[in-house]
């Protein structure tokens, strides 16, 4: 089967293509590479340094499946340049489906966000639930979702809503939860936890990248799924970290009002078994970190890196 993954150079591009490969897949990959490329060559390989606005670049002859990654990551990253967030996640999105339609791609695995339920009060928060989307980047994710869903009479459609995602990955983020207050421990001694009692859903980068793989075995498996095996607060993710390192933890108010959490008993009762934990991400970020393989990189923070290294350039 040949595999086509959009945003192949990111944070779970690196992880997820190397999988791919393992498992005998053929895989095309196309990234702008603002981040870099860490993928390592492989005869079955091909990356190509392409922005996914550019639909009548996206090589789609042969392709058997698109597993679309690329996005404008988080809420602040969003939020820098909305016009630029609805071209990469929306109309491209849109975009792409069209043509992968018309091209008789027969799947499409789509990366949407857990986020796109905003703030809900039910304590199991479901695919069937309404979409109250607060940011650029929850509005585009929705907007993707419905346009990539309308394909379904055209070819297999599976759309995944991660949690928050933590853990290892060459294309590092230190811009998520888990993976920002362990950095921070390790780094600075102490951990500044802002409020404290915001709730996020977490999935190890190790599950989420099995679960596409999953997915492509599974064409019977049509629709929406949850993704996220782990809803603990802010606190108890800087308890865990500065527990593991020796830090301590400085708490601050907080405007940041994002609280969600998700239910993902949908996808477990299909067969799906998560193998890791937060505990598991921030185990080994310590490791990696004392081991000289890890470090605070600018590059390894979404939000500094594109002011810096694009914006900036572009004369933005």
């Amino acid at each position: 089967m040949n595999i086509l993954v959009t945003g192949a150079c990111g944070y779970k591009g690196n992880v997820l293509v190397p999988k791919l490969l393992s498992a005998g897949y053929s895989v095309t990959g196309v990234d702008t590479m603002w981040f870099g490329n860490d993928l390592p060559h492989h005869p079955k390989l091909k990356i190509l340094n392409l922005d996914i606005r550019d639909i009548h670049d996206i090589p789609l002859d042969g392709i058997d499946a698109i597993i679309h990654l690329a996005s404008i990551a988080n809420d602040p990253a969003g939020d820098l340049d909305p016009k630029l967030t609805w071209e990469v996640v929306a109309l491209a999105t849109m975009q792409l489906a069209d043509k992968a339609a018309r091209q008789g791609v027969q799947r499409f695995i789509y990366a949407s966000s857990g986020s796109v339920y905003g703030l809900k009060d039910e304590l199991q928060v479901t695919e069937d639930l309404s979409l109250v989307p607060l940011s650029e980047y929850n509005k585009t994710k929705m907007v993707a979702e419905r346009v990539v869903l309308s394909y379904s009479d055209k070819m297999v459609v599976q759309v995944v809503r991660p949690a928050t995602v933590c853990g290892l990955s060459p294309r590092m983020r230190l811009d998520v939860s888990v993976n920002m207050l362990t950095m921070q421990a390790l780094t600075r001694g102490e951990i500044t936890v802002l409020g404290g009692d915001q709730i996020r859903p977490n999935i190890h980068i190790d599950d989420i990248t099995d679960l596409y793989l999953f997915l492509l075995k599974r064409p019977d498996l049509i629709g929406v799924f949850n993704a996220g095996f782990e809803n603990l607060s802010i606190r108890k993710i800087a308890e865990m970290a500065a527990n593991k390192v020796g830090a301590k933890i400085t708490t601050v108010a907080s405007n940041d009002l994002r609280s969600y959490r998700v239910n993902s008993d949908k996808i477990l009762s299909k067969g799906f078994t998560p193998k890791k934990s937060v505990e598991n991400a921030i185990s080994e970020i310590c490791q990696a970190f004392k081991n000289g393989h890890l470090k605070d990189e600018d590059r390894f923070h979404t939000l500094r890196w594109m002011e810096k290294q694009i914006f900036m350039h572009a004369g933005k």
